[in-house]
């Protein structure tokens, strides 16, 4: 039979689990003796700006730092409930006094209280009166004989009959049901930038989790590499902006003015040299004469007698430009090795070579003595057989940089691309929304990059 397959039977075996909890739970109910008891949780006792304890400074405003004697307050939030099965009516309370409980808060004095209560249950504030017997002195507080319902296990019986049931039914009958709000169905391509590769990889498999029937491929070559090949296949496309998002370390090549920019991230990158070579800092002054090859030798900047073996990305790199960019204030010189050990130009003052991805910058790097390189920041990051190098003094470090602490240069808005603006219902746009929220956000975050979505990154990603 067709429908007889095992995720029918998990499906169907789980509603008849479900059905016969929820008779035991109703038999159990009728057969034992049902019990009146009241709950309390205490949700919040925070002080009011502890700074001072601290050693910070205090702050406090309005009626926190105006009224007498709230120089130690605390907030409190206090949560009585019913926790039994039956109702509780005003004549189960056995105080003698007119009030029902009475709650102590040991060595502190109560100086106001406020009486909250769930939507649709108005009716109760009636009961809280001082005639009712509401009130408080110095530590205690009284609280008067309110009446408490108690719904919530019927109501979670009804509800988990309901859902098994259903979930049996979709599974069975394999109804065509659209996707999540939120999600788009069909295929998407992301290329463009290998530095963010592992953060794309990453979302693209979150996203193909979250959202069933979207597939999402990611093939990384290089940021020049990546916006041209979504400029060239979205003057190809007959049907508009095509399925193609380029990922790209910093802004696109004047000479694409149909692409879209999308301000995604701030990457942080840095520069690494080889452990051989123990150099932690460096100026950028001295960066920049490495780059023009005019250091050579490491003993040059105090450091051992080993030559200097430049290992650089590929002129589609986006790494590169940003270090281009940001650091040198110029192109590098010329590519003078293929191996990045021997000078095949030898009318070149150092060892260079180019490389086509971050890994395999820090593969060599990390292998050959000498060496410094470039690479994004969470890549390089506990890799062994290298080191990060701070510059003037910073070190590359997203937290200085959200907090505002840093002036390290090396960084750069992380874009995402498409041809024009993709339709609100494709994959594309779904996509990249994605990347903006909640979970998106996150990856971002795990891999070492800040959102522009947050407050910082806006700031950042807003003034470019």
């Amino acid at each position: 039979m067709e429908w007889l397959s095992a995720e029918n039977v998990v499906a169907v075996g789980t509603a008849v689990i479900g059905v016969v909890s929820s008779a035991v739970m109703v038999w159990y109910e009728r057969r034992v003796p049902r019990r009146k008891r009241v709950g309390y949780r205490v949700q919040m006792d925070n002080p009011i700006g502890d700074g001072v304890r601290s050693g910070r400074a205090n702050v406090r405003l309005g009626l926190f730092d105006e009224t007498p004697g709230m120089s130690d307050a605390t907030l409190v939030l206090l949560r009585i409930e019913n926790d039994g099965s039956r109702s509780i009516g005003a004549e189960d309370y056995t105080s003698r006094e007119r009030h029902g409980l009475t709650a102590v808060f040991t060595d502190r004095t109560i100086r106001g209280v406020s009486v909250t209560q769930p939507p649709g249950t108005d009716h109760l504030m009636d009961h809280f009166t001082p005639a009712a017997g509401i009130g408080y002195e110095n530590g205690t507080l009284r609280i008067p004989r309110v009446p408490l319902f108690s719904r919530a296990a019927r109501l979670i019986t009804v509800l988990l009959t309901v859902c098994v049931v259903t979930l049996a039914a979709i599974v069975v009958l394999r109804e065509d049901t659209p996707p999540p709000i939120g999600c788009e169905r069909g295929t998407l391509a992301v290329t463009g930038s290998t530095a963010f590769e592992p953060v794309a990889r990453e979302l693209a498999e979150k996203y193909e989790h979250d959202c069933r029937g979207a597939t999402i491929t990611v093939d990384a070559h290089g940021s020049t590499a990546g916006v041209r090949e979504l400029d060239a296949a979205g003057r190809a496309s007959a049907k508009g902006s095509p399925a193609l998002v380029a990922l790209s370390d910093g802004p696109k090549p004047g000479d694409l003015p149909h692409l879209r920019e999308n301000r995604i991230a701030v990457s942080v990158f840095t520069l690494v040299v080889n452990d051989a070579v123990p150099v932690r800092n460096l100026s950028l002054t001295d960066v920049r004469r490495l780059y023009r090859g005019e250091i050579t030798n490491w003993k040059q900047l105090g450091g051992p007698d080993r030559p200097v073996l430049l290992v650089s990305r590929d002129a589609n790199s986006g790494t590169r430009q940003v270090f281009q960019r940001r650091v040198l204030g110029r192109g590098e010189i010329a590519n003078s090795s293929l191996d990045c050990v021997h000078k095949d130009d030898t009318t070149t003052p150092v060892v260079r070579c180019e490389l086509d991805s971050t890994e395999q910058v820090l593969d060599t790097v990390a292998r050959l003595p000498g060496a410094i390189g470039y690479s994004e920041l969470n890549g390089a990051t506990g890799h062994e057989g290298l080191h990060r190098v701070s510059l003037d003094g910073h070190a590359a470090s997203v937290e200085d940089l959200e907090h505002g602490t840093s002036d390290y240069p090396y960084r750069e808005i992380e874009y995402a691309y498409t041809y024009g603006q993709p339709p609100a219902d494709s994959l594309a746009s779904s996509f990249l929304s994605y990347i903006g929220r909640g979970s998106g956000q996150d990856v971002v975050r795990t891999h070492g990059h800040l959102p522009c979505g947050t407050p910082v990154g806006l700031r950042i990603c807003g003034a470019g």
